[in-house]
């Protein structure tokens, strides 16, 4: 347990610092690190971890040194800038328990321009808020796995053991930068991932599938349109299917204690569609993109044997599809859930830390969206650790992040450093 007064001094010197946290946090958000743009926000925190005397490594995510894993997620796009960065603090003397502080520099496309109320790139505070794209989820998370280093220098002191501070690209599409981290040596007793999650430790995390479905139709003229087969109007009726699977993966939560009790832990998203050339030309092709998540324990290739179950299944059905079968593509997400089991020694550091910081007890929640824990989890048994402030709208228009929740969530991650890793002298 830490000393009394380290905790006090620890939590102080983040209060301290946390002008220049936020000052971090907005000079980070300014970087618009779409998907294939992530690269100059990557090689920002390589300069900002280099200065703080991390050992530095960067590299573009090799598809070739990984596909083979069973953690990988297939991929259509070029990694050209797909950047991971890693900072790596070694002690003068090893005495304490190695730590991995990881987090995603990439964010989600925008949507229309017009339905923001400030542009999503020029971070903005209003009240306790701050604003913009990314600012949390993740970049607030980010940075305080910096901030929190950055405390306990201020007082003159650094972790005892190794500290890896990961910065990876590709989680909100693949999973695929947190899982080269660890195929590239990265491995440590315990992972912190600060995902915005409202102050609160994940228990479980759903399971991710991306697919594309590419549906061909017969073009005719439109004045004649019933003697075709429209492609986008076929799309539709393979969507209903899909929305079936949904509702009956929906019924088995009664066997996943975590999820039992959530009234839709399972959620089919049709995110993309697009589909013919010409309003007066019954459709040649459409092509919808899907996500759907699945439960814990559920591999991800027999999830992905039951969509394509239930797509045949409409097939046989349709009386144009069955003459011309659609095409099934997984372009993301095939990723697996996780449930980070109770009474683990790093959960109760951390719920000792946040005790310490908030002044209460820290809650667990059952997440239905992707993290990066899974990496950890499955294939390098070390307990991740999903904890971050509090946040809003991601994903969304107008996201922003609650700056007091940042500051205490940092405060529990130094807090937890000092007694994970112990502390020594700078």
């Amino acid at each position: 347990m830490l000393d009394t007064k380290l905790a006090d001094d620890i939590i102080a010197a983040v209060d301290a610092g946390f002008t220049d946290q936020v000052k971090l946090t907005q000079d980070l958000v300014r970087y618009p690190s779409l998907r294939g743009q992530e690269h100059t926000a990557q090689d920002f925190l390589y300069g900002e971890m280099g200065r703080r005397g991390l050992t530095m490594d960067r590299w573009a995510i090799d598809v070739e040194a990984i596909k083979h894993h069973p953690g990988f997620s297939p991929v259509a796009v070029d990694y050209s800038n797909a950047f991971n960065v890693v900072g790596t603090h070694r002690p003068t003397d090893a005495k304490g328990k190695s730590l991995i502080l990881n987090g995603h520099v990439d964010v989600v496309p925008l949507g229309p321009l017009d339905m923001w109320e400030r542009p999503p790139f020029e971070p903005a505070i209003e009240g306790d808020w701050l604003y913009g794209r990314g600012a949390g989820d993740m970049k607030a998370g980010l940075v305080a796995n910096i901030a929190a280093l950055d405390a306990l220098k201020r007082l003159g002191l650094q972790p005892a053991a190794p500290v890896y501070v990961q910065s990876v690209t590709e989680e909100e599409c693949t999973g695929n930068g947190a899982l080269a981290c660890l195929l590239r040596g990265y491995r440590a007793e315990a992972a912190i991932i600060p995902e915005p999650g409202g102050d609160c430790l994940t228990r479980a995390n759903m399971g991710v599938i991306w697919f594309r479905v590419h549906v061909r139709g017969l073009p005719v003229h439109a004045s004649v349109a019933g003697s075709g087969a429209n492609a986008i109007e076929a799309s539709y009726r393979l969507i209903q299917a899909l929305h079936g699977l949904e509702e009956e993966w929906n019924a088995r939560r009664v066997d996943h204690p975590h999820f039992k009790d959530l009234p839709h832990p399972v959620n089919l998203n049709i995110g993309k569609i697009e589909g013919g050339d010409w309003a007066s030309s019954v459709p040649a092709w459409c092509s919808f993109d899907c996500r759907i998540s699945f439960y814990p324990g559920v591999a991800a290739r027999d999830a992905a044997n039951e969509i394509e179950a239930c797509i045949a299944k409409a097939v046989r059905n349709d009386p144009f599809l069955s003459n011309m079968p659609p095409r099934i593509e997984y372009n993301g997400f095939f990723a697996e859930g996780y449930v980070l089991s109770e009474g683990t020694e790093a959960e109760r550091v951390l719920a000792g830390a946040h005790a310490k910081s908030f002044g209460a007890k820290v809650e667990a929640r059952i997440a239905q969206a992707y993290v990066d824990g899974r990496v950890f989890m499955l294939y390098d048994d070390c307990p991740a650790l999903v904890y971050g402030p509090r946040a809003e709208n991601y994903h969304g228009f107008d996201e922003r992040v609650y700056l007091p929740s940042v500051k205490r969530v940092t405060a529990t991650i130094a807090l937890f450093i000092a007694e994970w890793c112990g502390v020594e002298k700078a």
